[in-house]
């Protein structure tokens, strides 16, 4: 039997979702919760398989009420249910560990299954889903470390153009020959979305007055 946990602010859409997950001979709802409180404080009592959470609540939002709830229920399945499409609630829900993100449009046969499925250790999002929260972490890393997409050698050359050298002078300094610098140099522009050397070595002496040098 899947114990279900309920959290939605309108009883309406409670209740007709209670109705439809109970119909089901293998579904059990067992709580409901019209608020983040509530349900924070409900939840880890009842300790449910699955969780539909609301995104937007009164007091706070499903998000946050996952993420919580999911420190003190560790095997719980979060099921986002939400009026509307919204990328960035998509993304903190994924980062929050909920397992399945669905409108509130959705059939409701889509619905019973949506909850079997991430009952059963499964998530529910898509590929294309999946590869643009992959992206969007890559984005911020690189926000966070703007080397992040250079190899060590590229790293190497770009603190060398922050010091004023030539591609020759780099290729004494590396044993490697000059076109082989060019190479290295139009690659680590092209990583860095830049278009000009004196960029790369503007942004080396930026990182370096950084680091103290």
């Amino acid at each position: 039997m899947i114990r279900v946990f309920l959290v939605d602010d309108h009883e309406v859409v409670r209740r007709g979702v209670a109705a439809l997950l109970d119909s089901e001979d293998d579904i059990e709802v067992i709580g409901e919760a019209g608020t983040a409180e509530s349900a924070v404080a409900r939840i880890p009592a009842l300790r449910p398989d699955v969780a539909v959470l609301d995104v937007r609540l009164p007091d706070g939002n499903g998000v946050d009420v996952c993420r919580e709830v999911r420190s003190k229920v560790p095997g719980l399945a979060c099921l986002m249910l939400t009026s509307y499409a919204d990328d960035e609630a998509l993304f903190n829900a994924v980062m929050a560990g909920a397992a399945g993100y669905v409108l509130k449009q959705i059939h409701g046969s889509d619905l019973v299954g949506a909850v079997r499925t991430v009952a059963s250790g499964q998530s529910l999002l898509d590929p294309q889903t999946t590869a643009a929260m992959l992206q969007r972490l890559r984005d911020q890393a690189a926000k966070q470390d703007p080397l992040a997409a250079l190899s060590e050698q590229e790293r190497h050359i770009l603190d060398l153009i922050g010091e004023g050298m030539t591609n020759r002078q780099i290729g004494e300094r590396l044993f490697l020959a000059e076109k082989t610098v060019k190479n290295y140099v139009s690659n680590l522009l092209s990583k860095l979305n830049m278009q000009r050397r004196t960029q790369a070595a503007a942004l080396a002496a930026r990182l370096r007055a950084g680091r103290g040098e």
